[in-house]
């Protein structure tokens, strides 16, 4: 019997795609200030800071050819890991043409990073009592689509950067029409 139009290739083998490419290695936040940053994200959040760059810089246009950035810029740049999973390398630049305005979610280049608890109350009452931190209303629920029965809250930084808590229920409707899943620990009884 061949296999259900939608299941998931065999592991390791992409079938379309970026060839070879097996799972996202990281994903990376400019923070205006690096040692505020890290210092959020060990104490505040729990990441484990795994190493931190020297400055990068050049004295040719390698910044701009390799990073899009101005040719002057210097990159201050720390990997983190948050969890089991999840690799957040954090950059601090200083360059000449820097803007130093947060998008919001509806400006492109919109963000934010959502962390699975739970226990979405405790984590909200958690980040209400951490200084510089404003928590943006109650968690709330979705009540129809496919992620019906989520939980969920926005907060900021205290550099304004936007985050989320997210509390699924045990099944997402969405699960009832497709054999694909979202990634979750206890998928792998964590």
């Amino acid at each position: 019997m061949p296999p259900h139009p939608n299941a998931p290739a065999d592991r390791g083998v992409r079938t379309r795609g970026i060839p070879s490419a097996t799972h996202v290695d990281h994903v990376a936040y400019t923070v205006p200030d690096l040692d505020e940053a890290i210092r959020f994200f060990t104490e505040v959040l729990g990441a484990d800071l795994v190493y931190r760059e020297e400055p990068v810089r050049a004295d040719d246009d390698a910044m701009r050819e390799t990073l899009n950035v101005h040719p002057r810029a210097v990159a201050e740049i720390a990997m983190l890991r948050l969890g089991p999973v999840t690799n957040v390398e954090l950059f601090a630049y200083h360059a000449p043409d820097q803007r130093c305005l947060m998008p919001r979610n509806s400006d492109y280049g919109g963000h934010h990073l959502s962390f699975h608890v739970t226990d979405i109350d405790a984590a909200a009452d958690h980040l209400r009592a951490q200084p510089g931190v404003r928590v943006l209303g109650e968690p709330r629920t979705v009540t129809s689509g496919p992620i019906a029965g989520m939980r969920w809250v926005y907060f900021l930084t205290p550099w304004g950067m936007q985050m989320e808590l997210s509390c699924p229920p045990a099944r997402l409707p969405y699960e009832e029409s497709t054999v694909h899943r979202r990634f979750s620990l206890a998928d792998r009884g964590v």
